[in-house]
């Protein structure tokens, strides 16, 4: 089995994300602006938004509570039996309003598409995201898959009386 992940970048200028530090365990993703439009989501319908662009570069504004998919700017394909989790960068969470509104998300090894961060604007103001703005990281993770048996589910522990039921 491979070990790798497979970038491609649909931009110019994208580059595979990267770890901070050698002992990072996230890679961080940056926003990708140079597609044109943004996804941003009004009453649960998608709507594309034009990316704006001034002295600073390309960027976006999202609306009190409104949710968008910011795009990255790239496809990858990852092993089998990996997925990505997308979590939100400690930084981003503490100096803006950024919210990843899935944390953390998965990317299955078998997603063809570009990936893309699905985000809200939680504060009280509009929201600028610029690009190349650190936006999220995603954390490699392995799993199994197991079937489901349908059978009987007896208790194995004394252990009853659900949420909260070990105490606080």
């Amino acid at each position: 089995m491979s070990h790798e992940i497979i970038f491609e970048p649909l931009h110019a200028g994208v580059v595979p994300p990267g770890r901070a530090t050698a002992a990072s365990a996230g890679h961080d993703l940056s926003v990708c602006l140079t597609g044109g439009s943004v996804r941003v989501f009004v009453a649960g319908v998608a709507e594309p938004r034009p990316v704006t662009a001034d002295a600073t570069g390309p960027h976006v504004v999202l609306g009190v509570g409104e949710k968008a998919l910011l795009p990255l700017g790239f496809r990858a394909r990852l092993p089998l039996g990996y997925e990505a989790q997308v979590r939100p960068r400690s930084g981003t969470s503490l100096k803006t309003d950024l919210v990843i509104v899935n944390s953390p998300g998965t990317i299955d090894a078998d997603f063809p598409d570009e990936w893309c961060v699905p985000v809200k604007n939680g504060g009280a103001a509009p929201l600028t995201v610029r690009h190349g703005e650190r936006i999220a990281q995603l954390v490699l993770s392995r799993f199994e898959t197991l079937p489901f048996t349908v059978g009987e589910v007896t208790r194995t522990t004394d252990r009853a009386g659900g949420f909260g039921s070990t105490g606080t």
